[in-house]
């Protein structure tokens, strides 16, 4: 074989060689990402996943995400976090505008991949189909969810937390609490001033309250109708409220804002009031309420509602994003969503460690929960003209 040819066979020989390695480098890489979770589909990089999670509200929230977000990347290193936070008074609805913007203008993926709201935003984005319908198939833990809330959004989000308003009394005033709304209405009437709830439309306790005087009187499913029809049928509760008003605080006085009664029940000028469960468990917790403070909850039972997470769906990484839901309906992070937020778990009571179970039997017993939107205004309206107009 002459010098030329012997070279050549040597080269294309090297060059094979070269090829195959790095061929078998490339699957090794692969398969390390996948071990390592990164579930962002074609993605060979060593980098981990990273998902864009957005979220509002007090600071309480962002307390909660501060610890919850650190113990799941030590769980799945392959994958993290990136938080947005916005802080009270930015709104969420410019999320959703993005969303509907995007989908619109047929962008094929969107650079948010997970966000809490409520059930306002998902109501926004479900015409335009912006949210993925979520499944146990890729989030397993939704097993541990009650079914009724997954199906009242189509499983187009996660119901991770949840708060309800209850009934806050001062027990050495008050020594047997009502236990239903009739009885509270008697209450009121043979305690003169002693009651009080805030201006409906300052804050979601006096909103309750109103609400469960006027859905008591129709059927059942109502409440989460957004059937303007409905409002023709709204007198019977408006004459009760308006029955009461002569017995509320200073003869017809509405707080302001939901802490607004929480001052007058801690200053003793009232002795019961409908308040947020989760405001209600915290501040007596950090003693800004008195030890004498207890709560409660009605049959019927006042409304109330939960924080939902939930995944675009022009999301590019849908598999990371649902590892991270799949953890926040575990036992494990329930209970720091619970210690941290006063409020209700995601996931059912009987799945909770039993001393919680305990600590929050005395308003454990659910909600209810009233559709809003337009109807919401309407009746703030109404009583507003009815109500805390009536002389």
């Amino acid at each position: 074989m002459t010098m030329w040819k012997k070279s050549t066979v040597v080269l294309l020989t090297a060059l094979m060689s070269a090829s195959l390695l790095a061929g078998c480098g490339a699957k090794s890489d692969s398969a390390s990402n996948v071990a390592a979770g990164n579930t962002n589909a074609g993605n060979t990089s060593t980098e981990p996943v990273e998902i864009n999670f957005h979220y509002g509200g007090s600071l309480n929230v962002k307390n909660l995400w501060e610890k919850l977000v650190p113990m799941f990347e030590e769980k799945n290193p392959g994958i993290k976090v990136k938080q947005t936070y916005l802080p009270p008074g930015q709104a969420a609805s410019p999320i959703v505008d993005r969303l509907v913007a995007a989908k619109k203008s047929g962008q094929s993926s969107v650079d948010i991949d997970l966000f809490e709201g409520g059930l306002g935003e998902i109501t926004a984005g479900e015409k335009e189909g912006i949210w993925e319908m979520l499944s146990e198939t890729h989030v397993p833990n939704l097993s541990k969810v009650d079914k009724k809330f997954l199906e009242q959004i189509q499983y187009k989000g996660i119901p991770y937390r949840a708060s309800s308003v209850v009934l806050a009394y001062n027990s050495e005033k008050v020594a047997n609490p009502p236990k239903t709304a009739d009885e509270l209405y008697d209450w009121i009437r043979q305690n003169p001033g002693r009651f009080a709830y805030n201006d409906p439309a300052t804050g979601g306790s006096g909103n309750s309250f109103v609400v469960t005087a006027i859905y008591n009187f129709l059927k059942p499913d109502a409440i989460t109708s957004n059937d303007l029809a409905v409002m023709a049928e709204w007198d019977k509760g408006f004459n009760l409220l308006k029955e009461l008003h002569p017995y509320m605080y200073g003869k017809g006085i509405y707080p302001k804002k939901n802490q607004g009664t929480l001052d007058l029940l801690a200053s003793g000028e009232v002795d019961m009031i409908p308040a947020w469960s989760d405001m209600a468990l915290e501040q007596i917790n950090k003693k800004l309420l008195p030890e004498t403070i207890k709560v409660t909850q009605i049959e019927p039972s006042f409304t109330g509602g939960p924080a939902y997470m939930m995944v675009p769906a022009m999301s590019a990484k849908k598999e990371a994003t649902q590892k991270f839901l799949d953890f926040l309906l575990t036992p494990e992070a329930q209970e720091i969503i619970v210690n941290t937020m006063y409020g209700y778990p995601g996931i059912k009571w009987e799945e909770m460690p039993s001393d919680l179970q305990e600590q929050f039997a005395s308003v454990a017993k659910g909600y209810r929960q009233f559709s809003g939107g337009e109807l919401e205004k309407e009746m703030n309206k109404r009583w507003q003209k009815e109500v805390a107009g009536a002389k």
